[in-house]
């Protein structure tokens, strides 16, 4: 091919990968996932507008992750209008399908005919997780692309190998700072340099560029969390570092985790079946079935004919794969934190079809013959597997009735449009509070993984912002039906010497996913116990 229709092939590429992306975000809706609605919008909000000190954790104790990778979907989602917004993420999350096309070229090589680069393709297209990510707030479809660029750069050719290894660990570092949870796909990248020529050399290229993403995209967030509440990683990880503002405890969701190395063992194959033990959502995912299937296939080959199928670079690939995924299980086991390995399987499986049936071909076809049969099988393997895929779902609303919060019309039967300070009884309500009234303070009582330690910096912050009241008063959010699991905690406002005034009404705003949130006025219990003989006036139906 020469290099005008490389170039050709390449622009639409990534043409037809954003158009796709923004087609898919599109058809989907709107993005209103549970995260998104406890701490994703406000961190973007925070970030813009200076309120980390001012409010405490409206999205709980998830408020104090690093909101730099929040910062573009919140961005786009309040300067652009409905449905243009979710087009514009949608067609940047796409382009990790033109990214997928860049690796397979690299991993397959000469192999990477028009037959392959489809079958990767279509793989990649139905990735389950990262097709539901298409169009959100979620991080792990953003910081996917650093990760793919850097696994292109890893096992490209062999010129510069010192600065394109420097490059990858820059681009995964970075993809770490911003979202620690990728940590695995820099260890597991770091391992599989072990394999190379000169891997002290290599590993210090990659290790450099490593530090210098992390620092850069990480350090001034971690900062600030050392500073604020004596722990880089606040509130994670505090059996090391002992802030006196959470719990001496370390904070791990073992939902997902699986019950033993059986079960472990069984987590690829549970997918493929439609069983989701690490997801919240159903979903249904063949391509890490696939590829133990296939490894296991070219294991016997290579027994069976005495010799090494996978070339070194074949083997440094698998290892970065499995390391990855070993210690994404061990650490974590959320689904949704794999997707660079789920959009990494689509390459990964076409090229070990090829290793497989190259294998037995040179053995049982004479030498010469045309490769008909890799291209049949690599492209039918590929629309099995992407027809039997199943995305899971994160929530969404029609584009035609997107989500715009009339608080100010709500609150306003209470002649509230001044600031006034927000109490938070439940989660998740943290996207509520970039609608709020400007200068409005808001803080999270609720909070049950990290609660607000008596006499500790947050909790003082709440006792000072009510010891200084705003002119439109004290308020609390609650949800208007509440699951037997997640009940308003009314309790906590006992702790302020609070208690909800029942002597005047309620306000009704409504809430993104169809649930009514109620936000009742605040009073000392003194004063609301001096009142409680007057009849309650309610504006919540």
């Amino acid at each position: 091919m020469s290099v005008a229709r490389k170039h050709l092939a390449m622009l639409l590429v990534i043409a037809g990968s954003a158009a796709a992306g923004a087609l898919y975000a599109y058809l989907a809706g709107e993005d209103i996932n549970w995260d998104w609605q406890n701490y994703h919008e406000y961190a973007g909000f925070a970030l813009v507008h200076g309120r980390f000190d001012i409010d405490v954790a409206p999205g709980g104790f998830q408020s104090f992750l690093n909101p730099l990778i929040y910062l573009l979907p919140y961005v786009a989602r309040h300067g652009l209008d409905a449905p243009w917004w979710g087009i514009a993420l949608g067609a940047l999350h796409g382009l990790n399908l033109a990214l997928v096309w860049w690796v397979a070229r690299v991993l397959l090589a000469r192999a990477a005919d028009a037959f392959a680069l489809s079958a990767v393709i279509v793989i990649a297209a139905l990735s389950p997780m990262a097709l539901s990510e298409v169009g959100t707030s979620f991080a792990d479809i953003l910081t996917a692309m650093p990760i793919l660029v850097g696994i292109a750069l890893m096992f490209g050719g062999e010129g510069n190998r010192g600065r394109r290894l420097l490059v990858a660990g820059l681009l995964i570092g970075a993809a770490t700072g911003l979202k620690l949870t990728n940590a695995t796909f820099l260890i597991g990248a770091g391992v599989s340099l072990l394999l190379v020529a000169q891997p002290l050399r290599a590993s210090v290229a990659f290790g450099s560029g490593s530090a210098i993403g992390v620092i850069a995209t990480a350090a001034p967030w971690a900062l600030k969390m050392a500073r604020d509440y004596g722990s880089p990683l606040f509130p994670f990880y505090n059996t090391i570092f002992r802030s006196p503002e959470a719990p001496l405890v370390s904070i791990v969701d073992t939902r997902f985790m699986p019950q033993g190395l059986l079960d472990a063992l069984a987590y690829p194959f549970y997918w493929a079946i439609g069983r989701h033990p690490s997801s919240e959502w159903p979903f249904r995912d063949p391509r890490f079935a696939v590829v133990i299937v296939l490894l296991v296939a070219l294991a016997v080959t290579g027994l069976w004919q005495r010799r090494e199928v996978l070339p070194l670079r074949d083997r440094r690939l698998v290892i970065f794969f499995w390391v990855s995924y070993v210690l994404w299980l061990l650490a974590f086991s959320i689904q949704r934190y794999l997707i660079p390995l789920e959009l990494l399987s689509a390459p990964l499986i076409v090229l070990l079809l090829i290793r497989l049936i190259d294998a037995w071909r040179t053995r049982e076809v004479p030498a010469g013959s045309p490769p008909r049969i890799v291209q049949a099988v690599t492209v039918i393997a590929a629309l099995i597997v992407a027809l039997w895929s199943q995305p899971t779902d994160w929530m969404r609303r029609p584009w035609s009735d997107p989500y715009r919060p009339q608080l100010a019309q709500a609150l306003q039967q209470q002649a509230l449009q001044q600031p006034a300070t927000f109490l938070l009884l439940q989660k998740p309500l943290g996207y509520i509070t970039s609608s709020l009234p400007a200068g409005s303070r808001v803080y999270q009582l609720s909070e049950l993984v990290v609660p607000l330690v008596p006499g500790g910096v947050l909790d003082g912050r709440v006792r000072n912002g009510l010891a200084d009241p705003l002119p439109g008063g004290v308020w609390a959010l609650y949800f208007a039906k509440s699951p037997a699991d997640n009940p308003p905690r009314l309790d906590v406002l006992a702790d302020y010497g609070l208690k909800i005034d029942d002597s005047r009404g309620c306000a009704r705003i409504p809430g993104a996913d169809g649930i009514g949130i109620m936000a009742c006025p605040v009073a000392s219990a003194a004063a609301a116990a001096s009142t409680a003989g007057l009849k309650p006036r309610s504006n919540a139906d």
